[in-house]
């Protein structure tokens, strides 16, 4: 009698495979979602904690100041609440079919909507959002590498931006290659340490540098239109800070399960885990920033302080070495998607050379996009609100990429769609307050951001 093999070592699938299961179970094995499934719970927690706690908690401050103290503290308090139930959500759903897991955002929206339009409604917000996310964190880790330079160097010649966004890219030419989820695991962690000190460094450098002389918490701008466009822009700075809802799935994917074991257990600790750490990290720097600043705080908190130096140059370096672990975080389900394509419908032959190709090309084109259009404020806006209110707060049907109402409304509508709640219940209409929220939310902040980006451009020039 041979040894029994353990539950979580058996195989998926059967002995006997067909060629055609065979040739699906290579290419399993060798995409980045479905090739490794032995993470453990506080894997989730510190990948969680990468793809949320990033640079958008540096304008966190920047957002109070155009939001008010009132409306801030609210809306804050509101997207931890509802963000957290929508992942919730997420986590739920990833094998609520028994004996299937729905490791892709586009697989849970093709399960809700139906094959085709599952994948037309998921795959164009997820990568605007994913995409949208790395464009952004190439600019925020150019723009720290060039805040250390200036720093450290204060007699130096002045380098343009466009070098340091190169000198970031260079270290995703060669992470990149890691082929998944654990294999980044080292980076992420370091990267969720990272965030967690930053964050400490911005909120508790701000009180030893004190409430300032002419503090002001009037709104920034000084005409109506201004205030209102501003107010719009802020909202998607929120969204944008509490952004990674569509990599969950993903995330998920890399957790084992068996009968009575099932992933949402581990995945569901290393959620709270890091939903502690953001909160740990975001309610201090918001409140504390704005409160010592006022409305004259900088898009980015660590501008606004420029002593001590060395303190700031550590909080700069902590920047970017989070940056670098988000950026995998949120490349690596866009790397499954493009290298599924190749594999599956151009059926070109899993090799490392093809994922060499595949993977140096979007690094690339982040970097050039990232250099052309350097807005970081505008960017958190446009992209926070345009893309991220649908993957989050609406999480339950659509995985829109990184989009303040893709975080609202897609678990959401997923959610109506796949659980059918009785109407009127409280499970009924807490989501349809959610997908209104999201839908507002995502109408409402790319406006500010776009006309953030306008201004901003007026004076720019391209490769500056």
């Amino acid at each position: 009698m041979g040894t029994e093999v353990p539950d979580n070592q058996k195989p998926d699938v059967p002995e006997e495979l067909s060629e055609a299961d065979r040739r699906k179970k290579e290419i399993d094995d060798w995409l980045p979602i479905t090739s490794s499934r032995n993470a453990k719970w506080w894997y989730s927690a510190f990948h969680n904690v990468t793809a949320m706690v990033g640079a958008g908690v540096l304008s966190l401050p920047y957002a109070m100041a155009n939001l008010g103290w009132g409306p801030g503290t609210v809306i804050l308090v509101l997207s931890w609440t509802i963000t957290l139930y929508t992942l919730w959500q997420m986590v739920e759903m990833h094998e609520m079919v028994p004996g299937k897991r729905f490791d892709r955002y586009h697989e849970l929206g093709q399960h809700a909507f139906g094959e085709k339009l599952g994948l037309y409604i998921v795959v164009p917000q997820q990568l605007i959002c994913e995409v949208g996310v790395d464009i952004v964190y190439m600019v925020t880790g150019g723009k720290s590498l060039q805040k250390i330079h200036n720093l450290v160097c204060k007699d130096c010649a002045p380098i343009k931006l466009t070098y340091f966004i190169m000198i970031f890219a260079s270290v995703h030419f060669v992470l990149s290659h890691l082929p998944n989820f654990n294999s980044i695991s080292g980076v992420s962690l370091a990267a969720a340490v990272m965030s967690l000190s930053y964050s400490t460094i911005a909120w508790s450098a701000s009180v030893h540098k004190g409430v300032q002389p002419d503090v002001d918490y009037g709104y920034k701008a000084s005409t109506t239109s201004g205030t209102v466009f501003n107010f719009f822009s802020a909202l998607g700075d929120v969204a944008f800070a509490y952004a990674g809802h569509n990599v969950v799935l993903e995330i998920q994917a890399t957790i084992p399960s068996k009968p009575g074991k099932p992933s949402k257990g581990p995945m569901w600790k290393g959620v709270v885990v890091a939903y502690i750490v953001v909160a740990l990290c975001y309610f201090p720097v918001a409140l504390i920033g704005y409160y010592m600043f006022g409305n004259k705080v900088e898009d980015n908190i660590l501008i606004s302080l420029e002593k001590p130096t060395w303190l700031i140059v550590a909080a700069n370096m902590f920047v970017v070495i989070h940056v670098i672990g988000s950026y995998q975080i949120y490349a690596i389900p866009v790397f499954d998607m493009l290298e599924t394509l190749l594999v599956k419908k151009l059926h070109f032959r899993p090799s490392r050379k093809l994922r060499f190709v595949t993977r140096n090309i979007y690094v690339a084109f982040t970097m050039f996009v990232g250099i052309c259009f350097p807005f970081f404020g505008g960017l958190l806006g446009f992209f926070g609100g345009f893309a991220f209110a649908p993957t989050t707060y609406f999480d339950a049907s659509v995985p829109f990429p990184e989009s303040p109402s893709f975080h609202f409304q897609l678990p959401c509508i997923m959610w109506l769609a796949i659980c059918k709640p009785k109407r009127f219940s409280l499970s009924w209409i807490t989501n349809w307050i959610c997908i209104i929220l999201g839908f507002l939310l995502m109408i409402l902040s790319p406006i500010g951001g776009l006309r953030t980006i306008i201004l901003n451009a007026k004076g720019y020039k391209f490769f500056s």
